[in-house]
């Protein structure tokens, strides 16, 4: 009986060498955004952390500190869309200095920053061409918070959304609650001129998908109560003091006039309400009121 010649060993082969820059920017960019996850997911616990047993009042969210020299994440500048179709952002798509909000129209503490911050930054930066403000829906307080985000971007597709976003976070709004009769009251508020489109894109599947995908990019950066921020891949969460928001944006500014090119954001002039994604009128520019819990 003859025996049979053993399988000759194939001799395995070296596998391919990366290319070293490609893998060295998958592994800085990975890096970054786990970076700037456990920071707002850190920064998001503290501010909403249970109180102390016998503590008394409510989230301490806005009383967060978040040093505006904190790290910036330059991976994170790629989540600002920068879409001037974009009917949820207001300011210049070319403006040097994004500011991304992830929030929910429930949460009291996004109500102040609505109402007694917000507009100043819309006076003294986007008005000014220097910043663009970029809204998430990120609800997170159960259906009713599901159904008002779904309704600010049909109120959105009729040009609309910072008049319902005001109309919405106006001061004693949350308390009456985001049921469909009050929806329709809001839209009617905020001037959305077909009552009946409002109602349909509401309950349709653009407006679910567009708040899915506002949540996946919040969650993916850690992001765990509201309001969270981007600020040119600077995370900061909470209803910070007005000072937090205009040293970030100033420091922001400030980088951007020193990046090659000095590119995006060359303002130009103009009016930047009015500019692509922006919204006509005077949105976002209500008369500061008190907080709102």
């Amino acid at each position: 009986m003859s025996k049979s010649k053993p399988t000759p060993k194939l001799k395995p082969k070296s596998p391919a060498k990366p290319v070293a820059g490609s893998r060295s920017r998958r592994i800085a960019v990975v890096s970054g955004v786990a970076a700037a996850a456990a920071l707002l997911g850190l920064v998001s616990y503290t501010a909403t952390k249970p109180s102390a047993p016998g503590a008394s009042g409510s989230s301490p969210v806005a009383d967060v500190s978040v040093d505006p020299s904190a790290g910036v994440y330059a991976e994170l500048e790629a989540y600002a869309r920068r879409d001037p179709s974009d009917k949820l952002a207001l300011g210049r798509a070319d403006a040097p200095v994004v500011l991304i909000e992830y929030a929910d129209f429930k949460c009291g503490y996004c109500g102040k920053f609505a109402r007694d911050t917000e507009p100043l930054l819309v006076k003294k930066y986007v008005d000014e061409g220097v910043l663009r403000i970029e809204w998430r829906n990120f609800p997170i307080f159960g259906a009713e918070s599901e159904a008002v985000a779904r309704a600010s971007w049909a109120a959105g597709q009729q040009g609309r959304f910072w008049e319902f976003h005001r109309a919405a976070y106006a001061d004693g709004a949350k308390e009456k609650g985001f049921g469909k009769e009050r929806l329709t009251v809001l839209a009617r508020e905020a001037g959305v001129p077909d009552a009946a489109r409002f109602a349909r894109d509401s309950e349709g599947e653009a407006a679910r998908a567009a708040v899915r995908a506002d949540q996946e990019q919040g969650y993916s950066l850690g992001a765990t109560s509201t309001p969270s921020f981007l600020v040119n891949g600077r995370p900061i969460a909470g209803a910070q003091p007005l000072e937090t928001f205009t040293e970030a944006i100033e420091a922001a500014a400030e980088a951007a006039k020193s990046a090659p090119g000095n590119s995006p954001g060359k303002t130009t002039g103009g009016t930047p309400r009015n500019a692509p994604g922006g919204t006509p009128g005077k949105p976002g520019t209500p008369e500061p009121s008190g907080a709102g819990q």
